[in-house]
């Protein structure tokens, strides 16, 4: 029986990827619903290939151009964002793959819980800005969360048939990004377009730069956190340029089990899609003789300070990693505007993490009231830098 998807977010770097494995599946899978905000060519494309049952432009601009390139299609075509909280409860859905960038995914993903739907999460940020919520939530509704982060996928197959045995501890793996081992004199100068020039994954601008900075990997202890209910001193980041090893899990024997390939998103969303199966695929293979030396070192967090920031808002809990995560999307979005350096993000981060309202057990209500403070006051302080 094919599995219905949902895709939030279908013209992204994650969505395309999630397309192309769709189409390698076509007796496994069913395109149900294709999102996307301001890209309508791909969409267009997407639609007229896919035929899926529902089309979301959440930019309400643009629905017109969607609906008349796609009026001779079966499609049932919507517009605007609170549009995406009502398609993720159709009955026909069975997984959505959540690949909104940032926190524009927590809200949908909320609601399609809610609908009792399984989740492939690849919107690290829902489970940053609001982990208590979303798994107190699938708990109730017992939905699962597969997760599509490489890193975190490669734990959860690490753990598949270990879920009786402690974990003493696990280790996200990192490349270290496109600055890794420079100094701050260097990285005084470093521009938007250095930060973009990723060395191993090909992703979208912001999680690029979340990536050069480090606080993607932060985001991914938050979130690893939530996944699989292990406090930060079990959770560590290594940095291993050569991306081979994506996650490592430690048992409390001392034995580790770690998953390894060549780095490949279609892989973990495959994953996410057809667990617990194991689909064939012709993705390229590692060969060990291509690799005869995998090297690790420790992360630099005095200069690449977001991710011990990152830890800091786990420690402290409440709306802080919502605080995070706000602060940190203003002042991404302003580098990459070229309004603030590289290294002026982390303590406009910081400022902002002293200066927002503290809420220990924030509602989802009382997390929307936090995101938009945050974003506020984050934007003042860009704008006074």
């Amino acid at each position: 029986m094919k599995k219905n998807i949902a895709i939030l977010g279908s013209t992204g770097s994650i969505g395309t990827q999630a397309l192309e494995v769709i189409s390698n599946h076509p007796d496994r899978f069913q395109v149900e619903v294709l999102t996307a905000n301001n890209n309508t060519d791909l969409l267009i494309e997407q639609a007229t290939k896919f035929k899926p049952n529902v089309v979301v432009i959440t930019n309400e601009n643009k629905y017109n151009e969607v609906n008349e390139a796609l009026k001779n299609e079966p499609i049932k075509i919507y517009a605007g964002y609170d549009a995406l909280n009502q398609i993720v409860k159709m009955d026909d859905i069975d997984i959505v793959l959540t690949a909104l960038v940032g926190y524009a995914g927590l809200v949908p993903t909320y609601h399609a819980i809610e609908a009792g739907k399984d989740i492939a999460l690849a919107n690290k940020e829902t489970l940053v800005v609001a982990g208590d919520l979303i798994t107190k939530l699938a708990k109730e509704k017992e939905v699962n969360i597969f997760p599509v982060d490489s890193e975190h996928s490669a734990i959860f197959q690490c753990l598949v048939g270990e879920y009786m045995n402690p974990i003493e501890k696990i280790y996200l793996t990192c490349s270290g990004g496109p600055f890794r081992g420079y100094t701050t004199d260097v990285l005084q100068n470093v521009s938007h377009k250095d930060a973009l020039n990723h060395p191993n994954w090909d992703m979208g601008s912001k999680i690029t730069i979340d990536s050069a900075s480090l606080i993607n990997k932060g985001f991914e202890v938050i979130e690893a956190h939530w996944l699989f209910g292990l406090p930060s001193e079990k959770i560590d980041v290594i940095v291993h340029p050569q991306s081979i090893i994506h996650s490592i899990v430690q048992f409390t024997d001392g034995s580790m089990k770690a998953q390894m390939g060549l780095p490949d998103m279609k892989l973990p969303i495959q994953y996410a899609l057809s667990f617990p199966e194991r689909y064939s695929t012709d993705f390229p293979r590692f060969n060990f003789l291509d690799y005869p030396s995998l090297s690790f070192e420790p992360p630099n967090t005095k200069i690449f300070r977001n991710l011990a920031l990152s830890y800091k808002a786990l420690d402290q809990g409440g709306n802080m990693p919502c605080i995070l995560n706000a602060a940190n999307e203003v002042v991404v979005n302003a580098f990459l505007k070229e309004k603030i350096k590289f290294l002026d993000m982390p303590g406009l981060i910081e400022e902002a993490m002293n200066k927002s309202t503290y809420i220990k057990h924030p509602d989802l209500d009382e997390i929307i009231w936090s995101n938009d403070e945050t974003r506020r006051l984050t934007e003042l302080l860009v704008n006074n830098n």
